[in-house]
């Protein structure tokens, strides 16, 4: 017998069975709403999570490492354990020059932020910010927007110019709103420099203070009006494509360790981060994230689905003599199937749908409120646009027909199993 979905007394005998016992129907559909509600929050919470990591890291170079000096943990030579000592010019030279597969290398003089007062000034405004001594290379690794004039470049590091590119938030504070800074100059802590750019980051790392309310001054220029004499605060070095950081890392680990007498099992005296293996790091762990979440919310819909089972079983036995005179007038096997079934992932489908869309406009409601939130400078927002992907919803679909079906096939499977005349005698 052919069964037609446009057939309405095919839809009237659903809704007739499913409302018979409306508090046992919804509590099982509960389930079913409840697990494909919390696999798509999750879902789109990982993403946010995701989303807003990946926006820290921006283009900011993945093939990178950074270097700084630390207290040894071994003695060595005569030395003592504790000694400290200083990055210089002659080791970024030494390192540039013998560590072929190194494509960037680019020195850090971190200046000083007072804490109790202003460092920085300009005409009757003045605020107190991150002084950083910077090459044109360090861009390469840590990418900045240039919103005017220009950056740090060969010339102004060669000639020692005492020139400066400021952050957007320097440029709120120092400058009126209409006032292009650029060709003005601003006194950093008694030294007059003059502005020949303003930025923007285009990630959220920030190494040495917040780089929105930074002043970057050409190294060498910072090095010699502030007598820094040949030190290096901290460098980072990028590794040229198709090479791991973790090669270059460990060449420049030990050429810094025999230059300076550090024992060669020491782990401390040198300072190192491999930001490669930092972001393959925070990948798998969203990877496990996601595992995670498949896992929770397939096995919350699983729990529904026994539920949406057990009714069914429930309404087959309760329809056993109903059953029984269809199988007599003529009603095929796979009639009663479909027709069980049809009931089953008819359940599940509807519960499943408010699910999935109240999951939705619940995300949706969130990541309207991060925007807004985001808007306020002062916010930081760890979470970015939680939703979910279209192979999550098309996933989502398809586990809504799976466990439909799945939870329909043991009571379809007993009915078939009865016999007409068993069935008729039922009361």
């Amino acid at each position: 017998m052919y069964i037609s979905v446009f057939d309405s007394d095919f839809w009237q005998e659903i809704w007739s069975s499913l409302k018979k016992n409306k508090l046992r129907t919804f509590l099982t559909s509960f389930g079913i709403f409840w697990g494909i509600f919390m696999l798509v929050v999750m879902a789109g919470a990982g993403q946010g999570l995701a989303n807003g990591i990946t926006e820290g890291f921006g283009n900011f170079a993945t093939n990178s490492a950074f270097f700084w000096t630390q207290p040894t943990g071994e003695p060595y030579k005569g030395y003592k354990r504790g000694r400290l000592w200083d990055l210089t010019n002659d080791d970024m030279a030494y390192i540039k020059e013998n560590v072929k597969e190194l494509q960037y290398i680019a020195p850090r003089l971190q200046g000083w932020r007072q804490s109790n007062g202003d460092n920085t000034h300009y005409n009757n405004k003045s605020g107190s910010f991150y002084i950083k001594g910077d090459y044109p290379s360090y861009r390469n690794i840590d990418p900045f927007t240039v919103l005017k004039g220009r950056f740090i470049n060969d010339i102004d590091i060669m000639e020692k110019r005492k020139v400066c590119i400021i952050g957007e938030r320097v440029e709120e504070v120092l400058f009126d709103k209409d006032e292009d800074p650029v060709g003005k100059y601003i006194k950093v802590n008694g030294v007059w420099f003059q502005v020949v750019g303003v930025f923007t980051p285009d990630t959220q790392m920030n190494f040495g203070g917040d780089k929105k309310e930074s002043v970057f001054i050409p190294f060498t220029t910072l090095q010699q009006t502030y007598n820094y004499g040949n030190e290096v605060h901290f460098f980072s070095i990028t590794a040229k494509p198709g090479v791991p950081v973790s090669t270059v890392e460990d060449k420049v680990v030990k050429i810094l360790k025999d230059r300076h007498d550090i024992a060669p099992n020491d782990k401390d005296g040198v300072g190192h981060v491999n930001v490669e293996m930092q972001f393959k790091q925070i990948s798998m762990l969203f990877s496990g994230i996601n595992i995670l979440t498949w896992f929770v919310g397939i096995m919350t819909l699983f729990a529904g689905v026994i539920g949406v089972s057990n009714i069914m079983l429930v309404i087959v036995r309760e329809r056993t003599h109903e059953i029984g005179i269809q199988r007599a007038i003529g009603a095929t096997p796979a009639k009663i199937i479909t027709q069980i079934l049809s009931e089953s992932i008819v359940l599940t489908t509807i519960a499943g749908y408010v699910g999935l869309f109240l999951a939705m406009m619940l995300l949706e409601g969130v990541s309207y409120g991060l925007e807004k939130a985001a808007e306020n400078p002062d916010n930081t927002i760890v979470l970015q646009n939680p939703q979910i992907s279209f192979g999550v919803g098309i996933a989502s679909l398809i586990i809504l027909i799976i466990g439909g079906a799945l939870a329909g096939l043991l009571p379809a499977y007993r009915a078939v199993k009865m016999k007409a005349i068993d069935a008729l005698r039922d009361e």
